[in-house]
């Protein structure tokens, strides 16, 4: 009877624990700079044109 609650305070404890470290690494993130986020999205867009030569074929 000891060990169940044993295994259940482990297993609740770990859940907790895993929670609690993916919440204080979302808290500490920063965002990026408003320059930074425009050049990377104007990066995303020149690497993602494609080509006149290279057209997608229509069926």
């Amino acid at each position: 009877m000891l060990m169940d609650y044993f295994w259940l305070l482990v297993t609740g404890g770990g859940a907790l624990a895993l929670g609690a470290a993916i919440a204080y690494a979302a808290m500490r993130q920063k965002r990026l700079p408003p320059v930074t986020e425009e050049e990377q999205k104007r990066e995303i867009d020149r690497l993602y044109e494609r080509p006149n030569g290279n057209k997608a074929r229509r069926t």
